[in-house]
C-alpha cells in the first residue's frame, strides 16, 4: 500500500489535483484484512473515489499493477 500511495501522490499536477489520502489506505487495508483481493480493494477505495476521469483512473490502475507481485 505504501508504493501505491507514493505512485498515485507522483501524479498529482498531471491530472490528480491529489493522490491518495491516508484515509484511503486505512480503507484499504482494512478492506484487504476483511478478505477482500488487493487488486479489489484498491480499486474501490482508492482509484473510483479518486477521479472520474477514465484516462486517469487507468493511468492509475497501470501504476498500481506495477506496485503488485
Amino acid at each position: 500500500l505504501v508504493a501505491i500511495a507514493q505512485r498515485s501522490r507522483n501524479l498529482q499536477g498531471h491530472g490528480l489535483d491529489e493522490g491518495a489520502s491516508t484515509r484511503m489506505l486505512i480503507h484499504a487495508g482494512r478492506m484487504i484484512r476483511a478478505g477482500l483481493p488487493l487488486e479489489a480493494a484498491v480499486q474501490s477505495s482508492i482509484v473510483l473515489p479518486i477521479t472520474d476521469n477514465p484516462d486517469i483512473r487507468a493511468a492509475l490502475g497501470d501504476a498500481i499493477q506495477a506496485c503488485l507481485p
